[in-house]
């Protein structure tokens, strides 16, 4: 047991802090979508000439620098225009900082692994946890190299760390690899061009409180009425006062509508967003904005009831319910998905599922336990050698998109998410909970038999099914072993206190020679 990594403590996760509502703009006209991707173009320009100017002075930036790049695009745009571009890049180059520094951490592991394998002899096989060496002398040959391939690419991301110096693609680096690879994208270059376009344009405003309905730069009234407050060079094309125009689409959010209303009507603030889908032909709306953040549910009054254990796998939700004594109650439960399609019809499958397990936890009033899986450090090629189809399968578990989409679905239905360390949940469960849960009418899985370990380690309970016995004898001379109920806890697992009275049916409790009270009296006739 020396070897076995410490296991964090459960927490219950927190509540989401921000709130994103979207709808379409029906009924735009010609002239709208033609004055959208006008203002969208040239704002688009702007962010880029920006962000350009923004990675030239890398670590060398300051408020000086940023004052005098909200200047020069103020005068071909306006002060808020210019405000929501300069924070946009900033949030662009903080997040490239953050992806190069694990792309970093990502080759330092690699080399690492690598590095070992081939100090070892050629041959030698690893145990399960360790890797062994390359099988053959070619495979250790083409390892080498790759190790000064390694190298040199992490000098020369060290390098650009150092200088502050980032690579970012506005549009985004897939959309643009595509144009090379048109017939493996399925796209002909007017597509790409169109998409390329509508990925770079710049629809999108901060709000602010204070200010009428919440916004200044893109205003949305409580009917619904969308106006836009167009740059100095297209002010021309205004069709109201102070240079705004106005589309002919009126928005109403059907989903938290209410909220947002009251929001714009109280004047605070609301950012906005305007986009394109380019597949659909239709134009959208996204209000975002931010909300306080709820206080937790503290994790004994989150345990009352009991829990269910949610194991997370490529295709489906394993879950199984536990009572407050970590004991399964039922039958386990599966929600299904299908990640193989696109990216919308994958989001509306792992949605499907969530919501069913939410609904299944909110009739029985109980908390969900759930992994806090992250798989970032297991998806090199280096880790887990030619075992090409587990890591293409650990790479498609869109683990952390399901954790934070449940916690925030989870927050609206007030349910309490329990989030517990993954070290060795499968393989306990399978160890202790598969072959004693496993009947005629019932075959229980691993995946299962984990749901049940996530479960007993939420509610505090270590995972095995029993304690170790005394050291004296099996007797309960020291105390009780087992770990989940107390004594006088009906259906546990163990030994029973003494209830005094016959074992039969045919006298209860308390009647009979045995009982300790008076005897019956003996029924006439009954003497010999």
């Amino acid at each position: 047991m020396a070897d076995l990594r410490p296991i964090d403590a459960p927490f219950v996760a927190l509540g989401p802090s921000g709130v994103a509502i979207r709808d379409r703009l029906k009924g735009l006209t010609g002239e709208d979508e033609r004055v959208l991707r006008l203002v969208g173009d040239h704002l688009g320009r702007l962010a880029g000439k920006d962000l350009k100017a923004r990675c030239v002075t890398g670590l060398d930036h300051d408020t000086d620098a940023w004052a005098e790049r909200k200047r020069a695009l103020t005068q071909e745009s306006s002060s808020r225009w210019a405000g929501s571009i300069t924070k946009a890049t900033h949030d662009q180059w903080a997040l490239s900082r953050r992806a190069q520094l694990a792309h970093i951490q990502g080759l330092e592991v690699g080399i690492k692994t690598i590095a070992y394998r081939l100090s070892l002899p050629v041959g030698e096989k690893g145990s399960k946890r360790v890797p062994g060496g390359y099988r053959t002398a070619q495979e250790w040959f083409v390892k080498t190299r790759r190790l000064h391939v390694l190298q040199d690419r992490l000098e020369r991301e060290r390098g650009d760390r150092e200088t502050g110096r980032v690579r970012v693609v506005r549009g985004g680096k897939r959309l643009l690899r595509n144009r090379h690879n048109l017939d493996a994208a399925q796209l002909t270059e007017a597509e790409w061009r169109q998409r390329w376009e509508a990925q770079r344009r710049f629809l999108q405003a901060d709000g602010e409180s204070g200010k009428r309905y919440g916004n200044e730069t893109i205003r949305v009234t409580c009917e619904g009425e969308v106006s836009i407050k167009l740059p100095a060079p297209l002010a021309h094309l205004a069709n109201a006062r102070h240079g705004r125009y106005v589309l002919a689409a009126k928005v109403s959010f059907p989903h938290r509508g209410d909220a947002w209303r009251d929001r714009v009507t109280a004047n605070r603030a609301v950012a906005y967003r305007i986009h394109e889908d380019v597949d659909r032909c239709r134009w959208y709306l996204t209000a975002s904005w931010t909300i306080p953040a709820a206080r937790p549910m503290p994790l004994a009054t989150a345990r009352v009831n009991g829990i269910i254990g949610v194991d997370t796998n490529a295709d489906h939700l394993a879950a199984w319910r536990l009572d407050e004594h970590g004991n399964p109650v039922g039958e386990p439960r599966r929600f299904c998905y299908d990640l193989s399609s696109n990216a919308d019809h994958r989001d509306a499958q792992v949605r499907h599922a969530l919501i069913r397990l939410l609904h299944w936890a909110k009739r029985h009033g109980l908390s969900i336990a759930i992994e806090d899986l992250d798989f970032a450090a297991q998806k090199t090629r280096e880790k887990h050698g030619r075992r090409k189809r587990f890591r293409k399968l650990i790479c498609g578990m869109p683990v952390a998109k399901l954790r934070s989409r449940l916690v925030s679905m989870a927050a609206e239905l007030g349910i309490t998410v329990v989030v517990v360390d993954p070290a060795y949940t499968s393989q306990w469960g399978a160890q202790h909970w598969q072959r004693p849960l496993t009947s005629t009418n019932r075959k229980t899985t691993r995946h299962d038999a984990a749901g049940v370990a996530i479960g007993r380690r939420a509610l505090g309970h270590p995972i095995r099914r029993r304690t170790a016995p005394p050291r004296d004898d099996q007797s309960d001379r020291r105390g009780h072993r087992t770990a989940q109920a107390g004594p006088g806890a009906r259906e546990r697992e163990g030994t029973r206190p003494h209830i005094p009275g016959p074992r039969t049916r045919s006298d209860g409790a308390g009647c009979g020679a045995n009982a300790g009270g008076p005897a019956r009296p003996t029924p006439l006739g009954a003497r010999g």
